[in-house]
């Protein structure tokens, strides 16, 4: 006797994985952040209304903006803040964008050949965990100290985290796809440019991302010495006469300054491989 079988039943999906339904895309995350900035400054308005700390440490919120507003107007010492603000940023990028034109070509050769690995591992593996002050000096005695120091010490900053990810990402591509490439005719250039490079490229910008942070933290080292403009000098001078007002907004600048560029590398991430996380 032959029994029918009963369909087998879908899956039960957990509660917590619900499909989203098309017309309810909404997410909770920016309403989270709005409500940490919100407590932030509401904890900072409070600190400071009911002088919990000496307003020498932490200034009012209404003090920073007023710091703001004049030095955007009037300047300090001699320049705009976005005359400050503009000298920091052409340090960073200058030092940035050439640090991602050597240092990226380096990591994919260095992940292709052990030979090329044999030889400029040692060094970067070296210099790598070195303070920048610790350096720096010797970048002033040989280079000056205009510009050119500075520069190079950004640069020295952003290079060693586009090395090692632009390795690790060639480390990283699946040998089956290499050997998919490779049965299919394709050449060494070949699979390195239609497979192993587009396999590398999450990496390569999550390397951008933590190198541009990198640059901006050293930028206050470079500008120590021999600077008399840039946002970093700002705030070290403002340190010297106790002005916390300055030093706040000078700080507040850099840290927004440092979003925005963090954002426009996601940015460019999400429109040069959008396939990533889909894989």
């Amino acid at each position: 006797m032959i029994t029918e079988r009963a369909p087998a039943s879908a899956p039960s999906r957990p509660s917590g994985l619900r499909a989203r339904r098309p017309g309810r895309r909404w997410r909770i995350e920016p309403l989270i952040t709005a409500v940490t900035l919100a407590a932030i400054m509401l904890l900072w308005f409070y600190v400071a209304q009911n002088r919990l700390v000496s307003e020498l440490f932490v200034p009012a919120p209404p003090r920073v903006w007023s710091a703001f507003a004049e030095t955007l107007v009037d300047g300090y010492r001699g320049h705009s803040l976005l005359e400050h603000l503009w000298a920091s940023l052409a340090r960073v990028l200058m030092a940035f964008v050439g640090a991602a034109l050597v240092a990226v070509p380096l990591g994919l050769a260095i992940g292709v050949s052990s030979k090329i690995a044999a030889v400029f591992d040692p060094l970067i593996e070296f210099y790598r965990p070195l303070p920048p002050l610790a350096y720096y000096t010797l970048l002033v005695l040989w280079f000056g100290i205009d510009n050119r120091s500075k520069v190079l010490l950004l640069f020295l900053a952003a290079f060693p985290p586009l090395v090692i990810s632009a390795a690790s990402g060639v480390r990283g591509v699946r040998e089956v796809w290499i050997n998919g490439a490779r049965s299919l005719g394709a050449s060494g250039w070949q699979t390195f440019r239609y497979v192993i490079f587009p396999a590398c490229l999450p990496d390569i910008f999550t390397g951008l991302r933590v190198a541009i942070g990198f640059t901006y933290t050293t930028l206050v080292a470079a500008e120590m010495v021999a600077a008399v403009d840039g946002i970093g000098w700002m705030v070290l001078d403002a340190s010297k006469f106790l002005q916390s007002d300055i030093i706040f907004m000078g700080i507040l600048v850099m840290g927004l300054t440092g979003m925005l560029l963090d954002r426009v590398i996601r940015v460019a991430e999400r429109r040069v491989v959008p396939w990533r996380g889909k894989a």
